[in-house]
């Protein structure tokens, strides 16, 4: 913003202080400046668009603060943060503005004063594009806007009044939410005065006291709900680039017990003393975690002598100097953000913007939802450990109609004593992680990162790791995409194994090694010909990619036989992914797909098409942009992934989308406004 007319002693009419100093000299001071000093004119200035004025130009470029004192710099630095909630208030005013605009409450709800008691789902779709985040993170906040408007008002006062951040107001909401109206009136009145210059932890217990006070039950309310509508397991990345799996919001009495488990299975390992002496109590105790939850029995893990985990030092946050963990630590989330519990410290950290506004419920990640039917060729046998394989049959999918159930045809595929069983009791086959792994990183011809739904990036040196390991196991199955220069998806074929004769396979006592899941090779289309023109093995890997017929049908990329590290080869046909341009030649003349377009569909979309919907294209339905009954072609250059939410929202009255080329999907709101989705860029 540039330096305007103002009060407070701002005319406009100087130069803008600082800016076109030659270099080498100082910048000069603004005279604002003194403003910003203790109980000077603008350190006790509510926020406006005037306090903006000032802020930016006492700032200086680049927030160098030229002349500033100690008193100056931290008069700024509140008058900066006041800003930012006044900001905030501002987005939130205007969401309850758009909801009244709505002006349609929620089945058998009224009015609260002008503010109508719910809105639709298509209002909540616009504002998550309008604000590029996830559907459930825009109603959240829409919710919040209303709250802090029609039941909080003293909490909303303050926000805007650049006084409390939005993460304080939000944790006040959290804390209040199950009260009735007239006990969160109640219980906010007695902590509004206290708020102000409160840490988030004191904000937070301020209001949780309050919510106990008003309603002794309050508690066992907010307990019993978050058990019944919040609980789920996530799989997430670190910051570090490592793996975190979480149970949210579970019973209290079956944790307590989960967790004794835990910890008297890693007692059991630590006492067996077959591990290394410097083994931390963590470290026992995440192998413990993930061997329950993977049936590997105590004895197995006693046998192989090695803890997955111990491959650093024997030292971390929270290890004492004998190498194991705090014991009052056990179980705690050391995680900085909300929810954490740091050992030594009595207050909460305030969530970040990430924590604020971007939820990831019911998108990315792993979910459970509609997920288990086989890619593309595949015939849901997986990868089996006696040579069977990928591809025999081609699969049945869901319907246009919602995702599949997971079932393939013919039953559970991979049962106990079949090409591929692994022995175990398992009813149904396990979810399969979705990877996405760059085959120049598994040959040995470069280093490039991978991906994994719901985890993220993924560094090369990982990425070897966890194809060799998801190779191992007879659930996997494999696929390869060829990609242009940018990423996108212009080839395609799944693995096939010759076919093996279908004799029972030998039972096993333990589950093989490994871990399934799909494998998405990806490779790119000048590699790919450099691999053609080539008669060397590349690399110096266990990997092998090798042409086994030249001749292409159009727009394909040939035959392929890749070769696994234990030896195992499929063959790999690649045909042209329906993207930029469509040849018609998967179109089905009938309302339904067929198994080919569906995968193929899939593979170029990989995420529902709503531009913030990341649910995975094989979690989605299997949608028409022109409906099929108004003349629109079961055909790729028609169809696109939309979860079932943004289905059911592309259905609603004033949406439109439309599909100017194969692959890119052009979202119409009610507003008018238009936003365009295109195709998935892998890493290759």
């Amino acid at each position: 913003m540039g330096r305007q007319p103002g009060t407070h002693g701002g005319t406009g009419e100087e130069s803008e202080p600082g800016r076109g100093a030659p270099a080498g000299l100082p910048l000069a001071r603004d005279p604002r400046l003194l403003g910003f000093a203790k109980d000077g004119e603008w350190d006790t200035c509510p926020p406006s668009a005037a306090l903006a004025v000032a802020l930016e130009a006492a700032s200086g470029p680049e927030q160098r603060c030229p002349g500033a004192s100690r008193d100056e710099m931290l008069g700024l630095l509140r008058q900066w943060q006041a800003l930012e909630s006044w900001a905030a208030a501002g987005k939130l005013g205007v969401l309850r503005a758009l909801i009244r605009d709505d002006g349609q409450p929620l089945p058998g709800g009224g009015y609260h004063g002008d503010l109508p008691d719910g809105w639709t789902r298509s209002l909540t779709h616009e504002v998550a594009l309008a604000l590029s985040m996830p559907a459930a993170s825009a109603e959240k906040l829409m919710w919040l806007a209303w709250n802090l408007h029609a039941l909080l008002p003293g909490t909303g006062a303050l926000l805007a009044a650049g006084e409390l951040s939005l993460a304080k107001a939000r944790a006040v909401d959290s804390a209040l939410n199950l009260l009735s109206e007239q006990d969160a009136a109640a219980a906010e009145a007695v902590i509004v005065p206290e708020l102000p210059g409160k840490t988030y932890g004191q904000v937070q217990s301020l209001a949780v006291q309050a919510a106990l006070t008003v309603d002794p039950e309050s508690a066992t309310k907010r307990r019993e709900d978050a058990e019944r509508n919040k609980c789920r397991v996530r799989v997430f990345r670190e910051e570090t680039g490592a793996a975190g799996l979480s149970g949210r919001d579970m019973p209290t009495a079956q944790t307590l017990a989960a967790h004794a488990s835990v910890c008297a299975r890693a007692q059991e390992y630590k006492d067996s003393r077959v591990f290394p002496d410097d083994t931390r109590m963590d470290q026992f105790r995440v192998a413990a975690y993930l061997d329950l939850l993977n049936g590997v029995p105590v004895k197995t893990r006693i046998a192989s002598g090695q803890l997955e985990t111990a491959r650093g030092s024997g030292w971390g946050p929270g290890a004492s100097a004998e190498g194991e963990t705090d014991p009052g630590s056990a179980g705690k989330d050391t995680a900085t953000g909300a929810g954490a519990d740091t050992v030594g410290t009595t207050d909460t950290a305030e969530p970040d913007a990430t924590d604020l506004d971007e939820s990831h419920s019911g998108s990315g990640g792993a979910t459970a939802d509609g997920d288990e039917y086989p890619c593309g060729e595949c015939d849901g046998r997986g990868l089996s450990a006696e040579g069977g394989g990928l591809g025999d049959d081609p699969d049945i999918a869901g319907s246009d109609g919602g995702p599949s159930d997971g079932s393939p045809r013919g039953g559970t595929p991979c049962s106990p004593g079949s090409p591929g069983g692994t022995g175990s009791d398992q009813e149904h086959p396990p979810r399969l992680a979705d990877l996405v792994l760059p085959l120049a990183t598994l040959l040995g011809l470069a280093e490039r990162p991978g991906e994994g739904h719901g985890l993220g990036p993924l560094d090369p040196a990982l990425c070897r790791e966890l194809a060799i390991a998801a190779a191992g196991s007879p659930w996997t199955r494999l696929c390869i995409t060829v990609t242009d220069p940018d990423g996108t998806a212009i080839g395609h074929g799944c693995a096939r194994s010759p076919r093996q004769p279908r004799t029972a396979a030998p039972a096993r006592a333990n589950p093989p090694p490994g871990f399934p899941a799909r494998l998405n090779l990806t490779i790119t289309a000048a590699r790919l010909a450099e691999l053609a023109a080539t008669t060397a093995p590349p690399g110096n890997t266990p990997w092998s990619l090798a042409q086994s017929d030249d001749s292409r049908p159009p727009g394909g990329f040939g035959t392929w036989t890749l070769t696994l590290p234990d030896g195992r080869q499929f063959t790999v046909r690649l045909e042209q992914v329906p993207t930029f341009d469509c040849d018609h030649r998967h179109e089905s003349h009938a309302y339904q797909p067929n198994a080919a377009l569906r995968h193929l569909v899939q593979i170029r979309d990989y995420e529902c098409t709503f531009p913030t919907c990341s649910r995975h294209a094989r979690e989605s339905d299997f949608e028409h942009a022109i409906p099929y009954d108004r003349g629109g072609k079961t055909c790729a250059c028609n169809a696109g992934a939309r979860s079932r939410a943004c289905h059911r929202i592309k259905q609603s009255p004033g949406w439109n989308v439309t599909q100017p080329r194969p692959g890119w999907h052009q979202w119409t709101t009610p507003s008018g406004r238009t936003y365009t989705q295109h195709p998935k860029r892998y890493p290759a």
